[in-house]
């Protein structure tokens, strides 16, 4: 490091940190320059006063694409957990000063029902709270790693087991049956019942992708060796099987109105049949502290329609 370079606490900034993503989005200096609006040169600076201060290559010059490396790429992933840590922190004094959080995020499993949780939500508007929304749409263990992980406040859906997580607090939401369906033109669609694994693992599988950001995750009624089309959400897996691009399991209340309309074929299969429960959860406070948008969405929660109406149960009316 050179004597007159800057320290790694006076270049690694928000603005910076973001500058160095940009480029690695872009794929090129010259690309991440356009989008910032700086010339090639000054974007080069800036890039090397960070490498000076931190005595180290950032990214792979040998060639036009602007390549990370590995330190670069440990240095945005970091950066990113900073970034969000000092978002909470953010929350946590505006909180401290008025109650209410300035952001208030939710992660929702693609098995929730979206529109309960818009209808939540414009409940929860009417109130006029200073209190930025922020949906993110998860699957399966990417649910629960979003809330453990700081990214959202309060988790919908949470497949994984969360009661084992000192720090976070559980509650049940509710049950979801699943049932196999296939299109009509599909070849499952007449094959004799109750149909195995060894006839089940002929066919391509619709999955849906964990959303976890690191490790395997989560993999759900699939077989080996099966063939497999891997979809990014529930709304997707439907989408596919609808199109005859595969076969596996849905939720039956996503199911139930294209089996009753023809579109889908529900098929009996020797496994047991796949029952998921699911919870909420939220990371573990104090009642006393906690910030008012939080303690409305669980008060929402309380409720047993409520509940029901996020995962599709049938509501029955109670006696």
């Amino acid at each position: 490091m050179s004597k007159n370079a800057a320290s790694p606490r006076d270049v690694l900034t928000p603005d910076s940190l973001a500058l160095l993503q940009g480029i690695a989005d872009a794929g090129s200096f010259a690309a991440a320059a356009r989008a910032a609006g700086m010339v090639p040169s000054a974007l080069g600076y800036r890039v090397r006063q960070i490498e000076d201060a931190l005595d180290v290559l950032l990214f792979d010059r040998s060639s036009r694409q602007a390549s990370l490396t590995a330190a670069g790429h440990e240095l945005l992933r970091e950066g990113a957990r900073l970034l969000a840590e000092v978002d909470a922190i953010a929350n946590r004094v505006r909180r401290v000063a008025t109650g209410w959080e300035s952001q208030f995020t939710l992660a929702l499993d693609g098995i929730i029902d979206r529109r309960t949780v818009f209808e939540l939500c414009e409940q929860f508007f009417a109130l006029k709270p200073p209190t930025r929304l922020r949906l993110r749409d998860e699957t399966l263990s990417g649910t629960l790693a979003a809330l453990s992980s700081g990214q959202a406040d309060l988790a919908l859906g949470v497949v994984a087991e969360a009661s084992t997580v000192v720090s976070l607090q559980t509650r049940p939401l509710g049950s979801l049956r699943f049932v196999f369906a296939v299109a009509p033109h599909h070849p499952l669609a007449h094959a004799p019942e109750p149909l195995s694994d060894d006839v089940l693992g002929q066919h391509r599988a619709v999955a849906v992708a964990d959303s976890v950001p690191r490790g395997g995750g989560l993999t759900l009624g699939l077989l080996a060796g099966q063939e497999v089309l891997t979809v990014p959400g529930m709304p997707d897996k439907l989408q596919a099987q609808l199109r005859g691009l595969g076969a596996g399991f849905l939720p039956e209340c996503l199911a139930r109105p294209y089996i009753e309309s023809g579109r889908l074929v529900e098929k009996r299969v020797e496994r047991a049949e796949r029952v998921v429960h699911v919870a909420y959860a939220w990371r573990k406070t104090p009642e006393a502290v906690r910030g008012k948008a939080l303690q409305w969405w669980l008060q929402q929660l309380e409720s047993k329609v409520t509940r029901q109406a996020l995962v599709g149960e049938r509501i029955t009316p109670s006696r």
